[in-house]
């Protein structure tokens, strides 16, 4: 967002003067709620109820109009009927008011005549310098000191602080604004987008980037605007600070009538969980989740390494907390000799010295202390979890007060770079908050949270030190000549997949690494294509309508002489006639067989608002049972493509495993660059299968021996 751009959104967060128009004399009316919001906050600047029919409101002078006050409106909030927006939003204009909040719904979500009528009011405010949030919204809040702006209808405002939120639901934003007093989750603002009709949550992540006091940002998405956008901005701002997104509405669509292995296995989810991956979005799946990363990662350093240390009063809450930790990778090293010495020296002799360090259910306030220095300061842990469970409700205030006494002394001794994290399950206490000399320590009420928390932080802190991806552009394909056979396959015969030697004559054009073969119309000819490639061979059905050979019987392998050629041809070609298929043979490929590597599949799907969505996993006939596939957006860099193969359960099959030597894992990425340009330049493609691909021993490559293509016209696809 270029600089003119960022300062237009300034007059919402840092108004001087705000108008509230609608601020009816009512207290149940929304205008007036906004106007109570406004003197509740203590806000800074000057307030304008607007109303015709009154002269005061709430003690405040009113006025009929925005164009009646006399000095100048940074900020207006419009809370009237959507009939009467379109007369103030003339008044805003002629007011030359820069920001407006549209709190009105009425429009957008409500069908073509709100749809037309929001689409109005957009034109008319991008001929002039007025912003606009909204419409449909519940508002925004900015609750540093300096401004203490509450220009919401809720009386809810939460603390100062670092984290700024931006949600696509306004009761899902309020949920959250209620609960951050609660767990000390100090806010630098809060946007509600409604139907963001002008201010998008793009534009809102370019401008807490550059701002300042935020040092963490919130989404709650429920669409994704421009994907590929979102894309390009989130891996920016995520390089600088954390980008938390939580999205609702993930179901999946269109499963069923999926043609390929890879379409059946991608959803919506698959193709959000992709797009937040590769551009470091730290993806929240639960509205717990998304609120306990919120805390840990703003208020506690990074971690500089997996190493644990886990300190509790209960043996069970511990071990839990450890299986956490060990489903996300991180490790628990053993106390070392010198960290058990001290422990010994004050805690009880039951006590157990390990880790999970377990100092017993009644320590008292003073071990406690002693217990939370010591380990906190230990060099072989990168962070501390605290796990306490309440035995009586008189001990939780001393357990409190030692847990806060042992991170203060360590702090104060040098220990400032490990994050600590505590889990709180104390009945009849579970809202307790520890800020220690300005140092919030997240709390968390189950023993698993800690440890998801600590492993998304690695993750994101992983992404964030890897050096920006590259898009190869293989300038030696021959793009236009895959182009124009998609294109021919189309205006001939529609939407479909392509043939057997025109999905062949795409690959090639690619330079990918297709086994050689030849398709036969007879057993003539096949025959002939078997001699050439030398035995034995693999003879299938070549058909574009009938996608799954297996299914007809149109696969035969292993075929060491002449006659078991001509048998494989006449036995698929009499398989179809019983079946009343025979019209959809277009002869058999014949191919020469394949032995050693492994198995892979790579493809393609086109989703309507993301656009390309690349698979790879372990392939042939049972992919879609195994399921090991992972999904990235194209276009792919190279280290999206190396992820990809990385990421499959499967890895170990292709980095050598018992004996069997790596596989020529550069080959595979090279394979699904090509890919992605490919899908990238010709938008008609829009299912694509590579299953199997050979994955050869490392230094032969890999080969492709099955592949299929489907084409369909542009008009039907939406990319955004």
């Amino acid at each position: 967002m270029p600089p003119s751009a960022i300062r237009s959104l300034k007059p919402f967060f840092r108004p001087r003067t705000v108008a509230v128009v609608g601020a009816s004399r009512e207290g149940n009316g929304i205008g007036h709620r906004i106007l109570e919001s406004l003197r509740g906050s203590g806000f800074a600047g000057s307030l304008f109820p607007i109303n015709p029919h009154a002269t005061a409101i709430a003690g405040l002078p009113a006025y009929p109009s925005l164009t009646a006050v006399s000095g100048p409106v940074d900020l207006a909030v419009i809370a009237v009927p959507s009939a009467v927006v379109p007369t103030v939003i003339d008044d805003c204009i002629v007011k030359q008011v820069p920001a407006v909040i549209l709190i009105t719904a009425g429009f957008a979500e409500t069908g073509a005549a709100g749809t037309s009528l929001e689409r109005q009011l957009l034109e008319k405010i991008r001929r002039h310098p007025v912003r606009l949030i909204g419409p449909n919204c519940f508002g925004l809040m900015n609750p540093d000191p300096a401004v203490n702006l509450n220009a919401t209808y809720t009386p809810a405002f939460p603390p100062a602080g670092r984290v700024a939120f931006a949600s696509e639901s306004g009761g899902l934003g309020l949920a959250v604004v209620t609960a951050a007093r609660r767990l000390n989750l100090g806010l630098s603002g809060f946007v509600s987008l409604g139907n963001h009709a002008d201010v998008s949550v793009l534009d809102l992540l370019e401008y807490w980037e550059e701002d300042e006091s935020t040092g963490v940002m919130l989404l709650y998405l429920e669409t994704v605007v421009e994907p590929r956008r979102f894309r390009q901005i989130a891996e920016r701002v995520g390089r600088r600070k954390p980008v938390i997104v939580m999205k609702g509405g993930r179901t999946p669509a269109g499963q069923s009538a999926a043609g390929s292995h890879t379409a059946a296995l991608a959803t919506n989810e698959t193709a959000v969980d992709a797009l937040f991956t590769q551009c470091g979005a730290i993806h929240a799946g639960t509205l717990e989740e998304f609120l306990a990363l919120a805390t840990g990662l703003s208020a506690q350093p990074l971690p500089r390494g997996r190493r644990i240390g886990i300190l509790t009063n209960s043996g069970g809450p511990g071990v839990l907390c450890a299986d956490g930790c060990a489903a996300e990778g991180l490790t628990l090293p053993h106390c070392s000799d010198r960290t058990q010495a001290a422990l010994a020296g004050f805690l009880p002799r039951t006590a157990a010295l390990g880790n999970p360090v377990d100092v017993i259910g009644f320590a008292t306030e003073d071990q406690h202390a002693r217990a939370v220095e010591t380990m906190l300061r230990a060099n072989e842990f990168d962070a501390l979890i605290i796990v306490h469970v309440s035995v009586r409700a008189e001990d939780n205030p001393p357990v409190a007060a030692g847990i806060a006494r042992g991170i203060r002394a360590a702090r104060q001794a040098g220990a400032t770079g490990k994050p600590v994290y505590i889990c709180w399950m104390a009945e009849g206490d579970p809202d307790r908050t520890f800020v220690i000399d300005g140092e919030t320590v997240p709390t968390y009420r189950h023993p698993e949270m800690p440890a998801r928390i600590l492993g998304r932080a690695l993750s994101y802190d992983a992404w964030r030190q890897r050096p920006v991806g590259a898009v190869p552009d293989f300038g030696e394909v021959d793009l236009p000549k895959a182009k124009a056979i998609c294109m021919s396959a189309l205006s001939q015969r529609g939407a479909g997949w392509l043939t057997t030697e025109e999905t062949s004559a795409v690959l090639a054009a690619m330079e990918l690494p297709l086994v050689p073969g030849g398709v036969a119309a007879n057993a003539d000819e096949a025959v002939a294509h078997a001699r050439k490639l030398g035995f034995p061979v693999a003879v299938k059905l070549a058909s574009h309508r009938i996608i799954h050979k297996t299914e007809v019987g149109g696969i035969r392998l292993n075929l060491t002489d002449e006659q078991a050629v001509r048998e494989a041809f006449a036995a698929i070609r009499d398989r179809l006639a019983q079946d009343r298929k025979l019209e959809a043979m277009e002869g058999v490929l014949v191919q020469p067989m394949l032995s050693g590597g492994v198995e892979v599949m790579a493809g393609m799907t086109r989703d309507p608002l993301f656009g390309p969505l690349l698979g790879f996993g372990l392939g042939g006939i049972f992919v879609e049972i195994l399921g090991d596939v992972r999904f990235r957006l194209a276009p792919l860099t190279d280290h999206d493509a190396a992820s990809l193969v990385g990421e499959i359960k499967g890895h170990r099959l292709l980095a050598g495993y018992r004996g069997r030597p790596a596989v020529d894992i550069k080959a595979i990425e090279n394979v699904l660059l090509r890919l992605s340009r490919l899908v990238e330049e010709i938008p008609e493609i829009g299912e694509l299968d590579l299953n199997p691909i050979f994955a050869l021993p490392a230094g032969q490559g890999c080969k492709i021996v099955d592949a299929r293509i489907r084409v369909e016209a542009t008009d039907n696809l939406s990319v955004g």
